[in-house]
């Protein structure tokens, strides 16, 4: 039996092997040597892929981590900074995950192109932030930014914008791999151009490609040859994720044998978060275990907030020279992460993809540091932007942070409904941006739109049943309300 199933597997890896060579075959020059990197990782993935059996992890091995495998932010902070700040920034890279497009907020092209804050966009303020650091300290501190094929382009456009500003930014493209059928395992794409319905049959593998795409570029030895030794990586779209100094201190003045090279920032739990990865101790290594590991029987399990107290933040700082090392000694393990779609045209297809901070287990003296919440700020959802476009924050270089005027330093639980999904229709149905200082809960469902200078506080629950509409009149202030039904106020 195990031979059988050793020889089905070589024969769909050599047919694989064989689609992607006639692939390959379809374009020339430049094109066709960037895509035959890629397909060196493609294969490579693949073929793990096929020797794969069963869930990635032992339930019964799962530990928790050891008291100090996962320090308190409190901690290390307290150490204080050296007078030499700018001695540790010039050993920093500061780089953002730009892949992803603004498709689950109804806008085209990249999502760091989206505004989220006094016209600013995400990308707008990743400038300022590092800019700021840079003249206040007199440093060089660069941004890299990882594309995707979806993203590339448009980003480079916009860049020029930012010649002036004290940053130098680098870009890199991630990988492209062939979506694979379901059935026959083999590409979709008939040719590597992106035409038409090719379009669909190519993918981004996911963050954890970063550590390949990064070292093939050639970028990875350019930073080293300047001095950088460790990178702050971090989403695009998570508004907390600025340079922390404290930590970046903590990487820097370790001794060279213990010298620690991944820290990951991890956070507590809300209910909220029962799905977000979390840190085991697994065979004697830190590790990330995702929701798409846990088999079924011990989901709940791995939700609940009592044996899992924390989450990732996939906020990463990362030796350079440790990627280096590991690359060249080809010892990056990732596990790999099977996401199904389905393409317009009914077709079920299999992306293989990785998640960057799953390579944590490679790395030595890897830690855990357990950060504030306000370092994790994902903008997801409209419902997010609310919060952040909202006097909650203030913005200050780029940074986000609290209002000092909210008694609670939590964040409110904002839930739109599907009127506000796409940012155009969420901006038409506020006048302005409500005060919501005092908020605890908003649930808004159905036609709603908001006047000018509308105060929310407490609980507020605003629901239109189908058919009907509900206008907030300007001034008004909601304070532990639920309204429903039909409420239009009309002008005279």
């Amino acid at each position: 039996m195990a031979q059988f199933q050793e020889m089905m597997r070589q024969q769909l890896e050599s047919s694989m092997h064989t689609e992607l060579e006639k692939l390959l075959n379809t374009v020339t020059g430049a094109e066709k040597e960037v895509s035959k990197a890629d397909f060196e990782g493609f294969k490579n993935l693949f073929h793990r892929f096929l020797q794969v059996k069963g869930p990635s992890v032992e339930w019964v091995k799962i530990k928790r981590p050891p008291e100090d495998s996962i320090q308190p932010y409190d901690k290390i902070a307290a150490r204080g900074l050296p007078d030499n700040v700018a001695d540790s920034l010039n050993k920093l890279v500061v780089v953002k995950l730009n892949g992803g497009l603004g498709t689950s907020m109804g806008c085209k092209g990249p999502k760091s192109l989206i505004s989220v804050r006094n016209e600013n966009t995400f990308l707008d303020l990743t400038v300022q932030q590092i800019e700021h650091l840079n003249k206040t300290y007199n440093t060089d501190v660069p941004l890299v930014l990882m594309n995707s094929f979806n993203t590339d382009e448009d980003t480079k456009k916009i860049l020029q914008k930012y010649t002036h500003h004290r940053v130098k930014i680098h870009t890199f493209n991630q990988s492209r791999y062939p979506r694979i059928n379901k059935e026959s395992l083999l590409p979709v794409a008939t040719s590597l151009t992106m035409n038409g319905q090719n379009a669909e049959g190519w993918y981004p593998p996911g963050h954890g490609d970063i550590y390949a795409s990064f070292y093939n570029s050639g970028l990875l030895n350019q930073l080293i040859a300047q001095g950088k030794e460790y990178i702050f990586v971090s989403n695009i779209d998570n508004l907390g994720a600025t340079v922390d100094l404290n930590i970046l201190h903590h990487l820097v003045s370790q001794p060279n044998g213990k010298r620690c090279e991944f820290v990951m920032e991890v956070t507590d739990k809300t209910r909220a978060d029962v799905k977000g990865g979390t840190l085991i101790q697994y065979e004697g290594k830190l590790r990330l275990l995702e929701i798409a590991q846990v088999p079924k029987a011990h989901v709940d399990e791995f939700k609940s907030v009592s044996k899992f107290k924390i989450f990732n933040t996939n906020n990463l700082w990362i030796s350079l020279a440790a990627i280096k090392r590991l690359q060249e000694q080809k010892a990056m393990d990732m596990e790999i992460i099977v996401n199904p779609k389905t393409l317009d045209g009914g077709q079920n297809v299999i992306q293989l993809e990785t998640a960057v901070g799953a390579a944590i287990k490679c790395f030595d003296n890897a830690l855990g540091i357990n950060v504030p919440r306000s370092r994790f700020l994902p903008v997801k959802t409209t419902s997010d932007l609310l919060l952040v476009m909202s006097n909650l924050y203030s913005l200050e270089a780029g940074c986000l942070t609290m209002s000092p005027k909210r008694e609670f330093p939590t964040t409110p639980h904002v839930k739109l409904g599907s009127s506000f999904t796409k940012v155009q229709e969420y901006l038409t149905r506020f006048e302005s941006i409500p005060d919501m200082l005092e908020l605890d809960h908003l649930t808004v469902s159905g036609d709603v739109t908001f006047g000018k200078n509308v105060s929310l506080k407490g609980t507020v629950i605003i629901i239109a049943n189908h058919g009907d509409r509900i206008d907030i009149p300007a001034g008004s202030m909601l304070e532990n309300k639920i309204v429903s039904g039909n409420l239009r106020i009309l002008d005279h």
